[in-house]
């Protein structure tokens, strides 16, 4: 790791890390020694981050002088909050590392008082009832669908058939009660939506449909549009 990706790497943990945050917390999170952490900190204040605290009472980030300070109505701040905080419990583990990011990049580039106000949000999000679990790597599959190329994966439908599928993955929707993929499926011929829980051995192909995505999730969703019953996508689910 080179040092500029390390000192990088040691304000994202920073933000994220709730203060203060300690030597040993740091060198945990970095895999590094607590000395390396000492200095890498010297370096960052050098630069002109506004660090507070000391060995063996911990570190506070208090302003980042690379990061400008944002300009967010107190509304817009808390729509930010509760959307981040409600990815941070339905997302995939990926997605929810990132939401949790976000947030602490968030507030290190607001003004002190809103850093405060998404501190301690009045605004919070929990499910009683989470998606099943999901065994597959969504994060590689959001990459395949971003990168407009083909996955292939075992299927499992509602009455427990078993298929082999190859897939033109066109988007990912979250459901109240399960997540599916939205896709054009080469065995069908056909728009279909798979649940993620029902996918299993996810690979990645070599085939692209570039640039044909957006136009054909548009018309997916123009599709499940035409239903009158709102649980049309979920009744489309690959048989």
């Amino acid at each position: 790791m080179s040092r500029t990706h390390r000192l990088f790497q040691m304000m994202q943990t920073l933000r994220r890390l709730s203060p203060p945050v300690t030597a040993t917390q740091l060198a945990g999170e970095m895999h590094m020694s607590e000395r390396t952490i000492y200095r890498d900190i010297d370096a960052l204040r050098s630069m002109g981050a506004v660090i507070d605290g000391e060995a063996g009472f911990g570190y506070t980030l208090i302003e980042d002088a690379t990061l400008p300070p944002l300009g967010f109505e107190d509304d817009e701040l808390e729509a930010l909050v509760l959307g981040l905080r409600d990815v941070a419990v339905i997302g995939d583990p990926a997605l929810a590392k990132a939401a949790r990011s976000a947030l602490a990049k968030i507030k290190a580039r607001v003004p002190p008082r809103q850093a405060h106000r998404l501190q301690h949000a009045v605004l919070d999000a929990h499910r009683f009832t989470r998606p099943p679990e999901i065994e597959i790597d969504v994060a590689a599959l959001r990459a395949a669908t971003w990168d407009e190329v083909s996955v292939s994966f075992d299927y499992t439908d509602g009455q427990g058939a078993e298929t082999v599928r190859e897939v033109d993955p066109l988007g990912l929707v979250y459901l109240d009660k399960t997540n599916v993929l939205m896709a054009w499926c080469h065995l069908r011929q056909d728009f279909r939506t798979f649940r993620l829980d029902r996918m299993r051995n996810l690979h990645r192909t070599e085939n692209s449909f570039r640039p044909r995505r957006v136009p054909m999730l548009r018309e997916h969703l123009d599709i499940i549009r035409c239903y009158v019953d709102p649980s049309a996508i979920d009744r489309r689910t690959s048989d």
